[in-house]
This record gives C-alpha cells, sequence and structure tokens, in this order.
C-alpha cells in the first residue's frame, strides 16, 4: 500500500512561482537572487500557514543553485540542488527556536557559523518561530548576526513580530506575507481536488476556505478531513455536517425576516439553530459578520472588502438593495452590544432573542394607534404651525432677573393654551394671521439668559448697530450700593455664554466701582481684553441697568495704571508675606514639621 502524505505536505510549493497568493513577494526575492544583491538576514512575518518557511527553504535552494535559471528560480538538476530536494544538504540548517530557545543553542548555532560551505556559496540558517527565543539568546544572537561571516545568510520567520527585539529587527530586511483570499484559497484547492480525482461543489470549497481563516496550511488540512468524511465527493450538505459550520443562508433568511418584522418566524428559526448543537455567542458573532458584509456590499467601493467568491458576493448585493443603510447601521450596534455583554449576562439565550426582536423592530413604522399619543414628528410640525401663528414683535429686548421671568411665562402660557385649543384642523391654525403687525419691521435682538447676544455683535456681518440697544428702564431710580453693584457684575458673568467662558472668568476678576453715583467705572488690566469688553459695553450697560433697577447709569471702561494692576503671587511669595505680617506662623509651622508644597 502507497504511504499516505497529507495534502500540505505533498503539495507544498517546490518553486517561487507555485507559492500562492504572494506574488509580490517572490518577485522581489528572484530579483534579489538574479542581481546577486543578497542581505546577510532576511525576517518573514505573517499569520500561520501562507509559506513563510517554504519561501524561506526554495529562498534558501535558489541562492546556492549552481546553474539559476534566467527568472531566478533553481535548476533543481545540480548538486546542490539535488541535495536540498534529497534533504541531505550540509549548506541548509533549520532551528525550531520553539525547542531550542536557550543561550547554549545559540551558542552552538554561531559555532556552525564559522565553518565555511563544502558545497556551494553560502550556509543558510533557517530559524522558524524566533520569537520564542529568550532575551539572553537574542542578545547573544545580535553580533553575529549584525556582522556574520561572508559566507552565512540567515533567514528568520516568524508569526509574532512585536515580540522580537528592535535591535534584531534593525538588522534585517522585513518582508510581510499576506493573508490568503478566499478566491485564491478555491483555485488551490481546485487543483489539489483534481489532482486527487476527488469531486465537489464549489460552495463546499468556498466553506473550507472561509474556515480556514487565511491560512493556505490550514485549509488543506480542512480537505483532507473534509475529502475522507465524504469518500472523495464533496459535497455542500456534508462538508457542513462535517466541520460543523452554520450555513449561511440562515443569516440571509434573519435578515430577511428582520425586514419584514416578523419577529416569530425569527424565533423559530433562532430556536432550531441552538437545537442544533451550535452557541447563541457564536450565531449573533456570526450574524454581525453578515450584515457587515452586506453593508459592505452596498456600496461598489467596498465590495472589494468581502472575502467571499463571485457567486456569494452577489448574493450580498441581492439582499443589500434590500436593506436601508440605516437598518444596517442599527443592526451591527445592537448585534456588538449583545456580544459584549453576552458572557456577563445569566440567560444568554434571552439575551441573545431581545437582540433579534430589537433588529426586527428596526424597520416597524412608529406607532399611530389612538392611545400612543403623538409622535414626535406630530409634536414637531405642530409646534412648527404654533411658532408660524404667533405674532412676532418688532423688537424686543428683555432685561435681566425678574423681568425676563415674567415674560417667559407669559409666552409659555400662551404656547400652552394654543396647544390644549387645539382643532383637528390643522389648516386654520397654519394660516391664522396676527391681528396688527407693524408696517415697518426693525431688526429683532436674539435673546439669551443676559438679555443679548454677544455672538450677534462680534460676528462682522451679523453686528447690530450700538443705537439700536437702548435702556428699556429709564423709569427706574432705585439706588444701589457698591455690594449691589459686585453682586450683580458677578451674576452677570456667570451667566454669560459658554462662547464666551475666557471673558466671563476674566470679567470676573475685576471690581466695578461707583465713581458718580450713579456712574460705574471698571478697571481693565490689558488693552486687548479692553477692546473686547468695549464691543459689548452698550449690551453690559442695558443688563446692569435692569440688575440694579436703575435706568440712570453710565459705564466707563479705563485701562489699568502701573500701580493698579494687581500682581499674581506665587505659593512661596503668599507664604513670605503671610509669615511676615505674623511671625508666630513660623514657630507654628516649626512646632507641626509643615513644608510649603
Amino acid at each position: 500500500m502507497e504511504e499516505y502524505i497529507v495534502s500540505a505536505r505533498k503539495y507544498r510549493p517546490m518553486s517561487f512561482d507555485s507559492v500562492v497568493g504572494q506574488s509580490a513577494l517572490t518577485t522581489t526575492l528572484k530579483n534579489a537572487v538574479k542581481s546577486g544583491k543578497l542581505a546577510h538576514a532576511y525576517l518573514f512575518c505573517g499569520p500561520r500557514g501562507v509559506g513563510k518557511t517554504t519561501c524561506a527553504r526554495i529562498f534558501a535552494k535558489a541562492i546556492n543553485c549552481e546553474h539559476p535559471r534566467e527568472d531566478g528560480e533553481a535548476c533543481n538538476e545540480c548538486e546542490s540542488c539535488s541535495s536540498f530536494n534529497e534533504q541531505r544538504s550540509y549548506n541548509i540548517f533549520e532551528l525550531d527556536a520553539a525547542s531550542n530557545n536557550s543561550v547554549e543553542n545559540i551558542k552552538a548555532l554561531m559555532e556552525q557559523t564559522r565553518i565555511p560551505p563544502q558545497v556551494g556559496r553560502y550556509k543558510v540558517f533557517i530559524i522558524d518561530e524566533v520569537h520564542m527565543l529568550s532575551t539572553a539568546a537574542f542578545n547573544a544572537f545580535l553580533k553575529t548576526l549584525e556582522e556574520p561571516p561572508s559566507h552565512v545568510i540567515f533567514i528568520l520567520a516568524t508569526t509574532e513580530k512585536h515580540k522580537i527585539l528592535p535591535t534584531i529587527l534593525s538588522r534585517c530586511q522585513i518582508y510581510d506575507f499576506e493573508r490568503m483570499s478566499v478566491s485564491n484559497t478555491i483555485d488551490h484547492l481546485k487543483m489539489v481536488a483534481e489532482k486527487e480525482g476527488i469531486t465537489y461543489e464549489e460552495r463546499a470549497l468556498e466553506i473550507i476556505a472561509e474556515k480556514a481563516d487565511g491560512g493556505m496550511r490550514d485549509a488543506l488540512s480542512i480537505f483532507d478531513q473534509a475529502a475522507s468524511f465524504c469518500m472523495g465527493n464533496l459535497t455542500y450538505e456534508k462538508v457542513l455536517e462535517d466541520l460543523n459550520v452554520l450555513d449561511t443562508e440562515n443569516y440571509f433568511k434573519v435578515i430577511d425576516l428582520a425586514i419584514e418584522n416578523k419577529v416569530s418566524d425569527i424565533m423559530v428559526l433562532l430556536n432550531s439553530v441552538i437545537s442544533k448543537g451550535f452557541d447563541g455567542g457564536n450565531f449573533i458573532i456570526g450574524l454581525a459578520s453578515h450584515v457587515r458584509n452586506v453593508l459592505m456590499a452596498k456600496d461598489n467601493q467596498t465590495i472589494p472588502l468581502l472575502e467571499a467568491s463571485e457567486q456569494q458576493r452577489r448574493h450580498y448585493q441581492e439582499q443589500a438593495a434590500k436593506c436601508p443603510t440605516r437598518f444596517l447601521y442599527n443592526a451591527l450596534k445592537l448585534m456588538n452590544q449583545c456580544d459584549v455583554n453576552y458572557r456577563q449576562s445569566s440567560n444568554k439565550r434571552l439575551l441573545v432573542e431581545l437582540t433579534l426582536i430589537q433588529v426586527a423592530q428596526l424597520t416597524q413604522p412608529a406607532d399611530e394607534d389612538a392611545g400612543a399619543g403623538r409622535s414626535p414628528h406630530r409634536l414637531k410640525s405642530l409646534f412648527k404651525k404654533l411658532i408660524s401663528s404667533t405674532p412676532k414683535p418688532a423688537s424686543q429686548v428683555a432685561g435681566v432677573g425678574t423681568n425676563t421671568g415674567g415674560a417667559w411665562r407669559t409666552d409659555r402660557a400662551k404656547v400652552a393654551t394654543q396647544l390644549h385649543n387645539e382643532t383637528p384642523k390643522p389648516t386654520e391654525t397654519a394660516h391664522a394671521t396676527p391681528e396688527s403687525s407693524p408696517t415697518t419691521p426693525k431688526p429683532r435682538i436674539k435673546l439669551n439668559k443676559l438679555g443679548f447676544t454677544f455672538k450677534e455683535l462680534r460676528n462682522g456681518p451679523d453686528k447690530i448697530a450700538e443705537q439700536e440697544i437702548t435702556i428699556t428702564n429709564s423709569h427706574e431710580h432705585n439706588e444701589f450700593s457698591q455690594e449691589d453693584l459686585e453682586l450683580q457684575w458677578l451674576s452677570m458673568c456667570n451667566r454669560m455664554p459658554q462662547s464666551l467662558t475666557g471673558m466671563a472668568s476674566r470679567m470676573k476678576n475685576m471690581r466695578p466701582r461707583i465713581t458718580d453715583y450713579p456712574n460705574i467705572e471698571v478697571i481693565v488690566d490689558n488693552q486687548i481684553l479692553l477692546n473686547q469688553i468695549q464691543d459689548i459695553k452698550s449690551r453690559i450697560k442695558v443688563t446692569m441697568a435692569q440688575a440694579l433697577h436703575n435706568g440712570n447709569i453710565e459705564l466707563t471702561l479705563r485701562l489699568a495704571k502701573a500701580e493698579e494692576v494687581t500682581k499674581v503671587l506665587t505659593k512661596r511669595e503668599i507664604y513670605d508675606e503671610v509669615r511676615r505680617k505674623y511671625p508666630a506662623m513660623e514657630k507654628l509651622c516649626a512646632a507641626l514639621d509643615l513644608e510649603l508644597t
């Protein structure tokens, strides 16, 4: 009986051209062989099963080939190639760093580098899984790797480049291997199946390629397993049964049912999936990946991101045409939340069911039953009609404190009354017109908590003329004290809009004072701040007049003199000042062993 060899070894590439999915990398290596420009150290990085060690062996054979071909491939006829193919070459050494990771192993390897090759030009050392070397072994390897003998070439291979010391990385030419695409894997499996005389369905090979997750060695191992189970006839159903993989048609059905809001059918489908032994969490993860693929299929630019066959891509595009984009976004969000909470949930199945119910309700229209009240859309349109029917005053300046409160309560009461008296005919409300309106409307002043908007004054096109801002309470002459003035000034600063927080904080440090009652003077520390406050001077004056209930006040802004500027003291200066005024302070600090931090 002929000895059985697994497909991963039997169909291992023996030349650069037979390597699958790494065309750019193999072309670079062949050009290096043709030109004779070889580095002393190479590092091959990438996921498992993509051809790192295979390419290292092919490269090592091509380097020592006595009669290389014009394209950079080995001739496979010379003594060096024959000895390599028969696994009796003394010029190519392989070391598994996972089991030989000590300093002694590396030192023994370094001893072999001193001996020149008997046949060929180079001694090639292939170190697989190099990231498993200990730190001491890496350090012992550094010097030889940096300045090896001229007849030595190192080829390192790893799946975890981030674990390798930066000093090692800087001494190597680094090649990053790509994951195998689904289409490349399917094509290679077809070739193997034809050579082995195995019949297949293309959908069955798609399942194997997706299960391999970008690794050709994994794909060939799964292929051998499925071929044994199916007795040489790979069918879609048998491969699903053998690999215990959930049929992707279930995901298509769930999305179709969710679009139609058929919650009960989704629950029945979920029950059948769980009864077959599939985990609910894995089902949600698979469904989320499916929704992501449908989302990618909606745009021609993102279709290449689908790792699927051409037939499967068309299936995704058909479903994408039926799914709203917002539905897909929200469904992905719900499934991600379910995945995050799944491990901590006490009732995992209920969590999955609730998630699927929420997904099915994403496309359900808003509830318009009589007892459900008005929907947000209807309320929004109702407010628009009320606002359009409300008479607009020609100009409006609101005060601060009690004056603005009364006006706001009155307007709110009017709106509430109109909402209460709404008739079923919205057209009457929409076409209502005020009894009287001014013939020449004046520019309106938008209001905020202060009674004015700073942005309108400071933004060029929206700037409002100073003469339009007048004191509306000139008939009030209430007396106020310095304490009242400072209190209302601080209150005004606290209520300034968030966009002027910086100016408000600096205005809080100012102390307005009464110079010639009821005139007010404010001393500003610097010219820039003075210019900024000067822009809103009339607004501040109106606000303070209303807050102090005195319409005769005058506001003066003045730049502080040198002696009037308050010096900002450091902690040490404050401490020295207190100690100077109170000598006992130093004794207290010494007694309690206190220090200034």
